[in-house]
């Protein structure tokens, strides 16, 4: 029964619909023009951005009188709220299951925010357990945190595989344990020449057929 370590954002669940579908909706509460989701989305960065550096640069750039932790608090719960399973990516890891493989989420990010989420969307109930850095004390790609969540799922980690779309923190981290992983490329080229996924999918049903043949 080998683990499968799964990222969470835009992995398992797409954080960056869920906060277009938010800034959308903002921005027009603010009056700002629709074009500028795209800015929003360029300062959000795929979530990699500090959430308080992105309330200041909404802050500035409309001229806002929202205090920075009001922002921070909307942006928070607007992704949460926004946020659906895919019933596909749940079937899929219903059928991992059911080859014998064990999903457990291990994201970067806010316990508050990313529990939430898996909660939420009833992700919880299709993972055996989840690991989040900001409670583990450790983030990807530092080998610990696999291994934390090996260790809460009481298996080795030895035989599991790594499914992200992070090529730092997903598929750095893996080749940092010394695990096979899947890049979910989303449209993008592979570029780091330190190391290298074991296999590219567009997508996470492509992800666990490929886990699940190998």
């Amino acid at each position: 029964m080998p683990l499968l370590l799964l990222d969470l954002d835009n992995t398992l669940l797409d954080r960056t619909g869920a906060f277009r579908a938010w800034g959308v909706r903002f921005l027009d509460s603010v009056g700002a023009p629709p074009a500028d989701i795209d800015w929003l989305l360029s300062v959000d960065a795929d979530g990699l951005t500090d959430r308080w550096d992105v309330a200041d640069a909404i802050r500035d750039r409309y001229d806002l009188r929202i205090p920075s932790i009001d922002l921070v608090e909307e942006l928070h719960d607007g992704v949460v709220a926004n946020t659906r399973l895919d019933p596909l990516v749940a079937c899929a890891l219903r059928i991992a299951d059911d080859a014998g493989w064990v999903p457990v989420v291990v994201s970067n990010g806010a316990v508050r925010q990313q529990d939430a989420k898996i909660r939420r969307t009833g992700l919880d109930r299709y993972v055996a357990e989840w690991v989040i850095s900001e409670e583990a004390g450790v983030s990807k790609p530092n080998p610990r945190i696999f291994a934390l969540a090996a260790q809460r799922a009481r298996m080795p980690l030895r035989g599991a595989w790594v499914v992200g779309d992070s090529p730092e923190a997903d598929i750095g981290g893996a080749a940092a344990v010394g695990l096979p992983s899947v890049w979910l490329h989303r449209g993008r080229s592979w570029s780091d020449n330190r190391f290298a996924p074991t296999r590219t999918v567009d997508g996470l049903i492509a992800a666990v057929a490929t886990v699940l043949a190998a």
